[in-house]
């Protein structure tokens, strides 16, 4: 039986990262526009986040103007425990 990634991500220490982007639309730049980011990264120093904001000022027309983000570990280690037994019911 095989674990899926993103839950083996999570046992490394990986959490549900959302970051709302806020940018300026390109050809009217006093409107801003609304993203929603959203992917497994690590706190604090978010290299996903990071990596997806450096391809958006490279590639992207509409300059950043803010971004919040939101990060939370899913997996806790006071909630993984081991198993003592198994009951049937059969």
């Amino acid at each position: 039986m095989q674990v899926s990634p993103d839950f083996a991500r999570q046992l490394q220490g990986y959490g549900l990262t959302t970051a709302q982007i806020l940018y300026r639309i390109p050809d009217h730049r006093s409107l801003i526009q609304e993203y929603v980011w959203q992917d497994y990264d690590l706190f604090p120093a978010f290299p996903a986040l990071k990596k997806f904001l450096s391809f958006w000022e490279r590639k992207l027309d509409g300059p950043l103007h803010s971004v919040t983000v939101a990060h939370a570990r899913l997996i806790r280690p006071a909630e993984m425990r081991t198993v003592d037994g198994e009951f049937r019911l059969q």
